[in-house]
């Protein structure tokens, strides 16, 4: 350790580069993976700001369990429905598995109003938030009447 220190005393120009280079990497890294938000934002920005809600996992995974009020459209169909995505008026929030996908997304979008949620599904459910999904709408529909088929 004190070797180190005393490097950095000899060099101070060459500690001081390194650091500006180190806030610089940081600084683009976060830019590129786009704007993030918390799960208690986003609840906020759905109630104030109408956002709209897209899950890029597989329809797969989405069907497992999704936040309520989100659209499915999986990151390989993203590309052909881009410009749809930028119609979006309302901020548009991204959602994936960890939040990593979700950045790759608002990149390819390219909009101000598009983010991405801060730990994707897993934060979501970290921060004790409930997921909807296909065993819950089956037990909506369990004491609903079923069709007849005529014969």
């Amino acid at each position: 350790m004190d070797r180190a220190l005393e490097f950095v005393g000899h060099h101070p120009f060459l500690f001081g580069i390194l650091a500006v280079l180190a806030v610089m990497f940081f600084a683009i890294e976060n830019k590129r993976s786009g704007k993030k938000i918390s799960p208690n934002t986003l609840g906020m920005m759905v109630n104030s700001q109408n956002a709209q809600l897209i899950d890029i996992r597989a329809k797969k995974k989405f069907t497992t369990g999704y936040i309520q009020g989100s659209r499915n459209i999986p990151f390989t169909d993203l590309k052909d429905r881009l410009a749809e995505i930028r119609a979006i008026e309302a901020p548009v929030i991204i959602i994936c598995d960890m939040g990593i996908q979700a950045g790759a997304a608002v990149q390819m979008i390219g909009k101000d109003n598009v983010y991405r949620l801060d730990g994707g599904i897993g934060g979501w459910q970290a921060g004790g938030m409930p997921l909807v999904g296909i065993k819950d709408v089956q037990a909506k529909n369990k004491g609903k009447a079923k069709p007849t088929l005529l014969k």
